[in-house]
């Protein structure tokens, strides 16, 4: 992901007035006034501009240094980044050589961010957006079974002093953690314009017989010694219910045994993990005379 310190070459305890310095600087280097029918220039300043957006804003800032970049984009859309980025203050008394400094900027970035929020000299306006509300958070706890396969969910939260409810589509193979975004769904503004969103923090309930490994389930299952060296055939229990499996003769303590595509869903049409099971043998503690007699007779063939 991208780290916004590396990309204006400042250090993360940089002041306002070195980053903004910083910015300039390199606007000033990649700006593709000076730099005509240089792609590369143009995405490293498309890169420069929006690590500046963010870096300049106090509240932005916060929230990039608090979550890390993957957590951050999952937060702020471009839209959001760039939201009251005023390019008309940034490049005032910029001189490219006759080139007007504002106006590929706005071909940049319009279709990128929907429009921005400040006017632009030499002609460029836009409207500024309505403000939006405040976004909320909330927890959404599902049984593996859930997380595993994907399910339907009521989700009941509350905003603006009331209780609302929403049914929501859980994607399979959703992690532990992981914020689901829904939009529109968090605080209202008294005065009207777009709601904040609401975003729903994962937490997956243990189960009692499951475990889970990236996209694999895992479970264990207690044989008997004799059904350990002669085989047998047992009933595991799977995320689709029990289901049958044949241990082979002479599996050894603690093998494991793939039951293919019955681990955790990789999302719509595109399949399963497998289950591992894990054979634990059961030795027993105690023989009766009988059962000694007999493991002596064994021990002299051999075994």
């Amino acid at each position: 992901m991208k780290d916004y310190y590396s990309i204006l070459n400042v250090d993360r305890k940089a002041s306002p007035e070195d980053i903004k310095k910083a910015y300039r600087k390199l606007a000033m280097k990649y700006h593709p006034d000076r730099n005509k029918g240089d792609k590369a220039a143009e995405d490293k300043f498309k890169e420069l501009s929006e690590a500046y957006a963010v870096l300049s804003d106090k509240d932005k800032r916060q929230q990039y240094d608090r979550f890390g970049s993957e957590k951050f984009h999952q937060r702020f859309s471009q839209e959001d980044i760039f939201r009251g980025f005023d390019f008309g203050d940034m490049f005032a008394g910029f001189d490219f050589g006759g080139g007007d400094p504002l106006r590929d900027i706005e071909a940049f970035f319009r279709g990128q961010t929907g429009g921005f929020q400040q006017g632009f000299p030499g002609g460029f306006s836009t409207p500024r957006p309505p403000m939006k509300g405040r976004d909320i958070e909330a927890e959404l706890s599902l049984s593996f079974e859930e997380a595993a396969l994907g399910a339907r969910k009521n989700v009941i939260f509350r905003r603006n002093g009331g209780r609302e409810e929403t049914s929501i589509k859980i994607p399979p193979g959703i992690d532990q953690g992981k914020k689901l975004r829904l939009k529109g769904l968090g605080e209202k503004l008294p005065g009207g314009g777009p709601s904040g969103d609401l975003y729903l923090r994962i937490h997956i309930l243990p189960h009692p017989n499951f475990r889970r490994d990236g996209d694999r389930v895992e479970t264990d299952l207690e044989i008997k010694l004799s059904d350990a060296l002669l085989g047998t055939t047992a009933e595991v229990p799977t995320l689709e219910g029990p289901k049958k499996l044949k241990i082979p003769a002479g599996t050894a303590d603690h093998s494991k045994l793939r039951m293919k595509g019955l681990g955790i869903g990789h999302g719509a049409g595109t399949g399963r993990g497998d289950q591992m099971v894990r054979v634990l043998v059961r030795y027993p503690k105690t023989l009766t005379p009988e059962q000694i007699a007999l493991v002596e007779d064994l021990k002299k063939t051999g075994l």
